[in-house]
């Protein structure tokens, strides 16, 4: 059975990604309400998300980015990234406060 680990952690993993910014629209994928869903289980994230457009030509270096980022924290081994394309973004998202589809 595996562990989970604290929603501090959750939130930390959260906080981390406000790092990366989109370069297109200038403002960080959480705050773009591109982040669909975080979990923390043992030393692995998943990360729900969705990008502005399908066939994004950013995607590579947006998941790189996402990668990148977490890997850099204490107690992530390994980050699983989950593309979806529902519900689709749209610019209301933002004005949402991004975050809104985080369970």
């Amino acid at each position: 059975m595996a562990t989970v680990i604290s929603p501090l952690m959750r939130a930390a993993v959260i906080n981390r990604l406000r790092w990366i910014i989109d370069p297109e629209l200038g403002l960080d994928i959480v705050t773009l309400g591109l982040i669909y869903g975080v979990t923390v289980r043992d030393e692995t994230v998943c990360i729900v998300m969705m990008l502005t457009t399908r066939g994004c030509p950013l995607h590579d270096v947006v998941a790189d980015a996402i990668r990148d980022t977490l890997h850099w924290m204490d107690g992530v081994e390994r980050v699983e990234l989950d593309l979806v394309w529902d519900p689709p973004w749209h610019p209301a998202m933002i004005a949402a406060g991004g975050s809104s589809l985080i369970p």
